[in-house]
């Protein structure tokens, strides 16, 4: 079935799509009447419902079923990553993740980044695209860009890790430090890789190094490792 994401869903029996994406609906996908679709709100709900109405700018829903905190996860995972000079590869982070399960991204501005602005509601869209072709009732958090040296002041209640690329610094895989059921935060640096100084600034904030494997791998492929790996951890 079709899915809508619907965050301004209330508990009610009928529901009308907005015109962006009723006419999705009724012109796109060429739903009609007596055909079921389902809603998520990103905050857990997953909602059965049935076409009761439709016109290219306005699509009647009735409920048929609600189920609440639908594959609720008992971890975290955050993922503060330096956006990539290619915008197209960092957009293919963001949907791969969401697919695969992440609850937090943070994109952080590192001394070595090629991109220093990001269009937020283009990569929101991407997201939200993943949400639906996978079926996920939770919407990921994305948060504003942010400079790492003012992210890296912020307290975070959550296992520390810092990737990098350093061949002879001490670095531990990831299932060596880290336990299931806990809340993660793991940091990617930019194609550069992080500064020795921003890894020294890190280190000495609790967070612990980490590699991801024998190979130099791509600011998006990394970041996607360590979704893959922490969500392995906790199957």
């Amino acid at each position: 079935m079709q899915v809508f994401y619907t965050p301004d869903i209330q508990d009610a029996s009928i529901y009308i799509l907005n015109e962006e994406e009723s006419r999705h609906c009724s012109k796109v996908l060429r739903l009609s009447i007596g055909d079921k679709v389902f809603l998520v709100d990103g905050k857990g709900g997953l909602y059965e419902a049935e076409i009761a109405s439709e016109s290219k700018r306005n699509v009647s829903l009735s409920i048929l079923h609600v189920t609440r905190n639908y594959q609720q996860r008992d971890y975290h995972i955050h993922i503060a990553i330096a956006p990539t000079k290619n915008i197209d590869r960092i957009e293919w982070f963001l949907e791969k993740a969401t697919e695969i399960g992440i609850d937090e991204i943070t994109p952080i501005i590192c001394e070595r980044s090629e991109r220093k602005v990001i269009k937020e509601e283009r990569l929101e869209k991407v997201i939200t695209s993943a949400v639906k072709q996978s079926l996920q009732a939770y919407h990921p958090k994305l948060n504003p860009a942010i400079a790492f040296d003012k992210f890296i002041k912020t307290d975070y209640n959550a296992e520390k890790m810092i990737a990098h690329c350093i061949d002879d610094a001490q670095r531990v895989f990831m299932d060596e430090v880290v336990k299931a059921g806990s809340r993660y935060l793991v940091l990617i640096g930019p194609e550069g890789d992080f500064s020795v100084q921003e890894i020294q600034i890190a280190l000495d904030a609790g967070f612990k190094p980490l590699t991801l494997g024998n190979t130099r791998l791509r600011t998006e492929t990394a970041g996607l490792a360590a979704c893959f790996e922490l969500n392995y951890i906790n199957r």
